[in-house]
């Protein structure tokens, strides 16, 4: 039996996919406080682009999180995504669930990612 000394490797990761790096994506431009509580992705093509079309709907939970959304709104539909590969041509918000008690919002949001060739 032969035993290694020395750094070990970290574990294999494997790649991310569109959608991961989308809910990644919409996840920061909210700050870090809204939760995926939903995430449908339909495959979409044009005579001279094919993509998805992705339909995320997110939570916003307390009063912080509640004014992220807002600004989350806002920001959207002119946001420049980074994500490898895919060009987010269309971005909209498509319905907003606003309680004040206590204060949460679920915002649901479509998006068209297109795959750059």
């Amino acid at each position: 039996m032969r035993i290694e000394n020395g750094p070990r490797k970290p574990p294999h990761r494997a790649r991310r996919n569109p959608a991961e790096r989308l809910r990644d994506a919409l996840i920061a431009l909210a700050g870090g406080r809204a939760t995926v509580i939903a995430h449908g992705e339909k495959s979409w093509a044009s005579i001279t682009f094919a993509g998805s079309r992705h339909q995320v709907e997110l939570a916003f939970e307390g009063p912080e999180a509640v004014e992220a959304g807002e600004l989350f709104i806002t920001l959207l539909p002119d946001h420049e995504f980074a994500l490898p590969g895919q060009l987010v041509a269309d971005a909209t918000v498509t319905a907003v669930d606003h309680r004040l008690d206590p204060p949460h919002m679920r915002v649901s949001c479509e998006l068209l990612l297109l795959e750059e060739s």
